[in-house]
């Protein structure tokens, strides 16, 4: 008998799609999705690829509201949503909207089990604030137990006394064939799409928004410590936007000689060519629960710099053998790494090979399996 799962998370997020489809083909889960809106375009430019969707789902209605760096999300028709999808297990991805305290004591007012997808890790900026970190013990204390991404997500989990059974891991996810393929057919076709694109023949590359939280300004600093004779040769890409692009975009004046390029937002279809192309990908965060562009470029096979304060980095990035990983606000640090990789066709391959590898396990396939693990085991059915 398949159990009923309901499964509440923010947004329809591209790389969650595949996921979600992987749990709803298992012969064992019977899944309803809510989303509490289909995008957040303030922040994210994605398109939503409602045509890829294969599973159960609704979106609410809500109202969105930014109250200076807050996110505020309202949204009505919870309860009902919940009665209508009949859960013998809920798993609710996050803890900072309403209709999330909402759900969590839904559930527990009808014994109903609770799973809290976890993804914050000890070394995220935005923790260390006593209110907040006091919410979070209530929210922890109202749920059946942890379903995480990887160990920074454990590790914290284990910090707030959750006990160990009651933490299961389903990896975070892409969709690993999709990069796998663009990226491959673009390698088969590197002139021509270096032509498409207008790319410089060589770059170091950066995706995600353009705000300081994401290291760029450091990865600026670090392209203009390389060697003139390294920056005269490889250029710097930034896809993405965000608040910081503007000062970035003047700052780069000053470095000379070296070509930084600012290419805005690129959908994911268009996203393979662009790693597969790069001579590295950097991701130079201060702050990231996980970092999901390291997941894309690792399937493209394009070798990974990044700083070891992203959550992703304790499970997918090994160092000088998956990619290299440098410390945060560190941009001699930074262009020591980028000179490596450049300078050094050896090791360059061997981090090419090695992440193509490592990325196999991080498949929508194992995080559905992680889940459906987590729900049986709260659900009775383990």
């Amino acid at each position: 008998m398949k159990l009923r799962l309901t499964l509440i998370t923010e947004i329809i997020a591209p790389y969650r799609i595949p996921v979600f489809n992987a749990l709803a083909r298992r012969d064992d889960i019977e899944l309803h999705v809510i989303f509490l809106a289909e995008n957040d375009a303030s922040l994210r430019q994605w398109i939503v690829y409602k045509n890829e969707i294969g599973f159960s789902y609704e979106v609410l209605p809500s109202r969105r509201r930014r109250i200076g760096e807050h996110n505020v999300l309202l949204n009505w028709g919870v309860a009902k949503a919940l009665a209508a999808s009949r859960p013998q297990v809920i798993l609710c991805g996050g803890y900072n909207y309403a209709a999330s305290w909402r759900a969590a004591y839904w559930a527990v007012r009808r014994s109903i089990p609770f799973l809290l997808w976890l993804e914050s890790t000890a070394a995220d900026a935005r923790q260390q604030r006593p209110l907040v970190e006091a919410l979070k013990r209530r929210f922890f204390n109202l749920s059946s137990g942890m379903v995480v991404p990887g160990i920074a997500a454990r590790d914290y989990a284990l910090s707030f006394g959750v006990p160990e059974e009651r933490i299961f891991v389903a990896p975070n996810a892409i969709d690993t064939d999709l990069f796998q393929r663009a990226a491959a057919k673009a390698l088969e076709n590197a002139t021509r799409v270096h032509a498409a694109l207008e790319l410089p023949a060589r770059f170091f590359l950066n995706v995600g928004r353009l705000v300081a939280a994401k290291g760029v300004f450091d990865l600026l600093d670090g392209y203009a410590k390389l060697e003139p004779s390294m920056r005269s040769e490889i250029s710097l890409v930034f896809v993405g936007d965000g608040d910081a692009r503007r000062e970035l975009e003047v700052r780069s004046r000053d470095i000379s000689p070296g070509t930084i390029e600012f290419r805005g937002f690129v959908q994911r279809d268009d996203l393979p060519a662009y790693y597969a192309l790069a001579e590295a990908m950097v991701f130079p965060t201060h702050s990231d629960t996980w970092g999901f562009v390291v997941n894309e470029a690792m399937a493209c096979s394009a070798p990974v710099i990044a700083s070891e304060v992203a959550g992703c980095v304790a499970d997918l990035v090994r160092d000088s053998e998956t990619g290299l990983v440098i410390p945060a606000r560190d941009a001699s640090c930074l262009a020591r790494a980028m000179y490596r990789v450049a300078s050094e066709p050896g090791l360059r391959e061997q981090l090419m090979g090695n992440a193509s590898q490592r990325i196999l396990a991080y498949s929508p396939q194992n995080c559905a399996a992680g889940i459906a693990g987590a729900a049986r085991a709260v659900g009775g059915q383990g």
